[in-house]
């Protein structure tokens, strides 16, 4: 638990998945924090003071001292709170844990949210054809495992939630199929199992909200075609 003399602040936006990562490592951890709501068409003093550089959430701060980028403050995290670790104490597998989150920021992330949030007819079948390549990639990586830390939620896990619980909803919204049972067997298995994790749970927004969101983006893209 984070002591008396701690003070830790989390900058986020409802609806980030980037925002959820954190939300998801600092309760793995059962590090108490402060929660501060952004509103990213109106960027706060405090966030342009503590993300000068990107001007986005997520930032964490720590007594005073702020980290951005959602992979780097989850590493963050576990650095300082030992318990209940997210990284693998291996080297190797720590490496590999850094390489799967970098995939899937760069391979899955991107192209699923360009295949569903462009205009271009031939920009989003390129992208729709990454994201399954990109998701192949992963679902033989998961093998049998209950999660890619093994039995215990880890580092791709957690980046990977955008994967459980923001793809179905986009793809839903854009009338792709993305992510399936019938495509994706095994890495659809585990995304009910993080999603249904307690931890994951209690972290995730709820979905409603979500959707609305995405979805007068989506409208807004067609409305401008």
């Amino acid at each position: 638990m984070a002591s008396n003399q701690e003070e830790l602040v989390l900058l986020g936006a409802v609806g980030s998945t980037f925002v959820c990562r954190i939300e998801i490592a600092l309760k793995l951890k059962g590090v108490e924090y402060k929660y501060v709501e952004e509103d990213l068409s109106n960027k706060s003093d405090l966030l342009l003071k503590y993300n000068p550089v990107h001007k986005k959430v997520p930032v964490f701060v720590h007594n005073g001292k702020p980290i951005a980028e959602s992979l780097v403050i989850v590493e963050y995290i576990d650095n300082i709170w030992k318990h209940n670790p997210i990284l693998p104490s291996d080297p190797y597998q720590r490496a590999l844990a850094r390489f799967w989150s970098k995939f899937i920021d760069d391979k899955v992330v991107v192209a699923a949210w360009t295949a569903v949030f462009t205009v271009d007819e031939k920009e989003r079948e390129k992208n729709s054809e990454e994201s399954l390549e990109a998701l192949q990639f992963l679902e033989n990586e998961i093998k049998d495992k209950k999660f890619f830390g093994g039995e215990d939620i880890g580092l791709v896990d957690i980046a990977a939630v955008c994967i459980a619980f923001w793809i179905p909803i986009i793809q839903e919204i854009g009338g792709l199929e993305l992510f399936t049972s019938d495509k994706f067997p095994k890495l659809y298995k585990w995304s009910q199992e993080l999603t249904n994790h307690p931890v994951v749970k209690q972290s995730l927004p709820p979905r409603d909200p979500v959707f609305a969101i995405f979805k007068r983006r989506y409208e807004s893209l067609s409305a401008s075609k």
